[in-house]
């Protein structure tokens, strides 16, 4: 089974998008840096209002959601049925979930959309990021948020992403570089730092603009988190 396809993660994942700070992290000594990761990865982009937006790999869709504030349409495309769902789902108000806090405890709560989003401009479809449709379009911002090393053929997204960014256009990748064999099988890994193979696939084509690394904090349990950090690069499509 999928692992994106199961209750428990997405449970977690909504959490992870949409709960305030204090329903993810109980602890005052905790890392607080690390919060509100969907929200931060779209920061790079600039503020500016553009016509379209691309989040592939856009899970249960904060992040499609924060790219609509200057983006007038915005797809969100995602492999897993149930984060779709999930997506679209959080456009008619709250979600309600259950927060495991240990053992067979587990809290109810809603999540549901910040204010100052509107929703009419997103719109979500189940999709591979390695076979998207050809139909999509050229856009003017384009996320990719701990997509690539999930991927079994991430190369295969990489070629894609010059025909998916209008000149001038904004990529952000967003990358833990956990490379595991239950995704990706090894001879698709990057053969030396993953930074090195980005720039090695893209710089034909696009300008390397920022560098940055951000924390995040998936909770699992009241007393057990992921902490993790990712690689942020901002690029800006070549011609």
């Amino acid at each position: 089974m999928n692992i994106y396809e199961t209750g428990k993660l997405l449970s977690e994942y909504l959490l992870f998008h949409y709960a305030r700070p204090e329903e993810v992290l109980p602890w005052a000594f905790g890392p607080q840096d690390a919060l509100d990761y969907a929200v931060r990865v779209t920061k790079p982009f600039g503020l500016e209002q553009v016509d379209r937006g691309l989040d592939v790999g856009c899970a249960v869709g904060r992040s499609s959601y924060e790219m609509s504030r200057y983006c007038k349409e915005v797809i969100g495309i995602d492999y897993s049925h149930a984060f779709i769902k999930a997506a679209e789902d959080i456009k008619e108000g709250a979600c309600k979930i259950q927060r495991l806090e240990e053992g067979m405890i587990e809290t109810d709560l809603e999540v549901a959309l910040p204010r100052g989003i509107d929703s009419s401009r997103v719109s979500f479809e189940q999709g591979d990021a390695m076979n998207l449709r050809s139909d999509l379009g050229s856009f003017d911002r384009v996320l990719a948020a701990n997509l690539i090393c999930r991927l079994p053929e991430p190369d295969r997204f990489l070629d894609r992403l010059p025909g998916l960014l209008n000149p001038g256009g904004e990529l952000v990748l967003a990358t833990p570089c956990t490379w595991l064999e239950e995704f990706t099988p090894p001879g698709n890994w990057p053969t030396g730092r993953t930074l090195e193979w980005l720039k090695h696939r893209l710089l034909e084509d696009f300008e390397l603009l920022e560098e940055t690394n951000e924390p995040f904090l998936i909770r699992e349990t009241a007393r057990k988190f992921q902490w993790t950090v990712a690689l942020i690069t901002k690029w800006r499509r070549l011609g």
